[in-house]
């Protein structure tokens, strides 16, 4: 199976450097809940990511993806942060904008100007696009029937290697 298919973005419309889509990528994604022990081995995965300088891309959306984001912010490695709306008008952090500055944080939306707000629809079709765009995926913690359950079966014949925290502590 393709990794892009008929619901592939036609455009993207991006604020930074877009060199960043040319370095490995890992995808993070976290169900909204979460236990607390993923929670911690989800901040240590962000620190080791953010000391190996591993670019990671994301929505950032998740109470523990948006944890993570500020573990990386604190690093000098590239962030990918993909909003599930558009980018036009956006209020865009102090941080986020020193980052682009400095072309370590790039911002990328398949969401024209006109798509504003978040939804739970923009929110799965920019899951597939981080997904689509990364080198392998991080799954902090899934919650089983959920969206990001969901994800992680749809995406699983794209060929993506996948981890969980559970695969982790196993090892």
């Amino acid at each position: 199976m393709e990794r892009l298919d008929r619901d592939a973005p036609v455009r993207l419309w991006a604020i930074g450097s877009l060199d960043l889509l040319n370095v490995p990528k890992t995808a993070l994604f976290c169900s909204k809940t979460c236990p607390g022990d993923a929670i911690l081995a989800a901040m240590d995965q962000a620190q080791k990511w953010r000391d190996q300088g591993r670019c990671i891309i994301s929505g950032f959306h998740s109470p523990i993806e948006r944890e993570c984001l500020q573990i990386l912010l604190r690093g000098v490695q590239p962030i990918i942060i993909c909003p599930a709306r558009s980018l036009d008008r956006m209020r865009i952090p102090v941080e986020w904008r020193e980052g682009i500055g400095a072309g370590r944080i790039l911002l990328l939306s398949p969401f024209e100007p006109s798509n504003r707000r978040l939804t739970a629809a923009l929110s799965e079709q920019r899951n597939k696009l981080v997904a689509a765009l990364a080198d392998d995926v991080f799954f902090a913690h899934t919650t089983p029937g959920g969206k990001t359950a969901r994800l992680a079966e749809q995406i699983s014949g794209w060929g993506i290697p996948k981890t969980e925290l559970e695969t982790l502590a196993s090892k």
